[in-house]
């Protein structure tokens, strides 16, 4: 089978035609280049309005790469030609295997960003010899053109939170789908600001914001106040898992202070590496770890009754009932209030103030889930984690939408990976 009739059965361009393949040495290395003439009487398209037009010159060649075969480079070879349209006058043709001055075709930035989501940035251009920054283009160009060409219809429930980024007080606003059709990263801004989400809810557009029936966030108050006003006919329901993270907030800080306290003291000190003896689930200890716990927990430490008071406080999340949950969330917080642990009373008061929005996970019959959410934040920091040169914001957000964003793919003639 010769290569011309390989190219043609994966890559068929009309008007155009493969002439000549041959193996040349480009940039230092063995690469196989055909050649591409435009058919006979055909006239080239303008690259503005798309409407065929006489031809008026032809610019020098230049090579397009590919998908490599055989561990070879393929590059095509093209002279393009010039376009004078009768309405928007002399431009360079529009071609269909690129666009603009790019010198990668779009099928090989296609099969970049698909080896793009398996491997890290770095990896990939090591691979298939090629550079971080044309990894980078092929990966925005795949991610500009979902964004373009996304459903944003029946969007009814959303995830709203954030993740640090780098080093210091730096953060990505995240908006998920959490539709059961439809799970994806549906929007990123920066900072956690107000105006960050205000900005999510302009750019979705008024119906569709309107057609929002559940939002899941945690407590911080630009989010909850932007979310009263923006999607007000929405049920907002506190995350769970940013709920019991305040309470083991609170029982690490008791800890910490208990076990100076002991060495000051000069006491035998039982709460040595127990942090996570307390932080953890009952059932995700070891049995080693559950053994030691047993012993801890006869006594008579404020981090005791602090974990004590944490593990009590769970079987709120197994009431089915709002009027009994209430009542049982009302009971736990008066109970906490009476102790004289500040850091567990500063959470009873958090959860009265916000004490409707917990309460709506009941109305909702635990339809929304906070693990949707974490599973996401998991996948956006390992994202991050293989940021091997992600140099800017903007370079982060392209990596996460191109990772989470199930965005549609340019259609192609045929799949190089799957």
């Amino acid at each position: 089978m010769q290569i011309k009739t390989l190219l043609n059965t994966v890559e068929n361009f009309k008007s155009f035609v493969y002439k000549a393949v041959s193996f040349e040495v480009i940039n230092g290395r063995k690469a196989l280049v055909a050649d591409i003439k435009p058919r006979v009487n055909a006239k080239p398209e303008c690259s503005v309005c798309g409407k065929r037009a006489s031809g008026y010159d032809t610019q020098p060649s230049r090579l397009y790469e590919y998908p490599p075969l055989w561990g070879f480079q393929v590059f095509f070879r093209y002279s393009p030609r010039c376009a004078a349209c009768p309405v928007d006058g002399i431009h360079v043709e529009r071609i269909p295997w690129s666009e603009g001055k790019e010198q990668m075709t779009t099928t090989y930035k296609v099969f970049l960003s698909r080896w793009a989501k398996r491997l890290s940035w770095k990896e990939t251009a090591e691979i298939f010899k090629s550079s971080w920054d044309s990894v980078y283009r092929a990966v925005q160009f795949v991610v500009a053109y979902g964004l373009a060409h996304r459903d944003l219809e029946n969007i009814t429930e959303i995830g709203i939170d954030e993740i640090q980024v780098w080093s210091g007080h730096k953060y990505l606003t995240l908006v998920y789908q959490l539709d059961s059709h439809a799970k994806r990263l549906l929007w990123s801004g920066p900072e956690r600001k107000a105006k960050t989400l205000r900005k999510f809810f302009m750019e979705l557009g008024i119906e569709r914001c309107l057609r929002i029936k559940f939002v899941c966030s945690d407590m911080w108050s630009p989010y909850l106040k932007v979310i009263a006003k923006k999607a007000s006919q929405a049920l907002n329901i506190l995350d769970r898992f940013h709920i019991m993270k305040k309470f083991n907030e609170a029982i690490d800080q008791i800890r910490r202070e208990e076990v100076k306290k002991l060495k000051d003291e000069g006491t035998d000190n039982v709460l040595e590496k127990s942090r996570w003896l307390l932080l953890k689930r009952p059932e995700n200890l070891t049995e080693k770890q559950t053994v030691r716990l047993s012993q801890i927990v006869k006594i008579n430490l404020s981090s005791i009754k602090a974990y004590l008071m944490r593990e009590d406080f769970q079987r709120f999340w197994e009431y089915k009932y709002p009027a009994y949950a209430d009542r049982f969330l009302e009971n736990w917080i008066t109970r906490t209030l009476k102790t004289n642990l500040e850091p567990m009373k500063k959470v009873a008061k958090m959860l009265r103030n916000h004490k409707q929005l917990i309460l709506n996970w009941f109305k909702a019959d635990g339809r929304l889930s906070s693990g949707t959410v974490e599973g996401f934040n998991l996948k956006a920091k390992l994202t991050m984690r293989k940021a091997y040169g992600y140099k800017s914001l903007e370079c982060l957000q392209t990596a996460l939408y191109h990772t989470l964003g199930n965005l549609p793919e340019p259609i192609l003639t045929h799949r190089f990976c799957g």
